[in-house]
């Protein structure tokens, strides 16, 4: 039989070693500390915000909102991509004074513009069926 010797137990599995960051500007600190104080809970209190906020997070039910097809947070993330890649070309176009790399860049992006709205058009129509 193991004698007890007082002190904290032991965590075992249970023993914490993620850690998530939390920062907050002068208005949310605020609110936090005014949530503490409807709890009776003293904020400078060392060890205190940290297992209320634990508790208000872990006791709460998710509510599982409307999702987007798979395809289309894919397409999106793309889409993402190519206007990263237009902003940089554009970029350097301004950086080397070239007020026209191609003329027919124009048109190119009218008719991407248009099948980008076509391609929507059809997600939109396929996710509504």
């Amino acid at each position: 039989m193991a004698i007890n010797k007082g002190g904290r137990k032991r965590l075992g599995n249970n023993k914490r070693s993620h850690a998530i960051t939390l920062r907050f500007n002068n208005t949310e600190l605020q609110k936090v500390r005014d949530i503490l104080n409807a709890y009776n809970l003293d904020f400078d209190t060392r060890g205190t915000v940290g297992p209320f906020l634990r508790k208000l997070i872990l006791n709460k039910q998710t509510v599982k909102g409307d999702t987007l097809p798979d395809g289309l947070s894919i397409l999106t993330y793309q889409i993402n991509k190519i206007g990263t890649n237009i902003n940089q070309m554009v970029k350097v176009a301004h950086y080397k004074n070239m007020r026209s790399p191609n003329a027919r860049l124009d048109q190119e992006l009218q008719r991407a513009n248009e099948l980008m709205q076509r391609l929507f058009a059809l997600l939109s129509k396929k996710a509504k069926e």
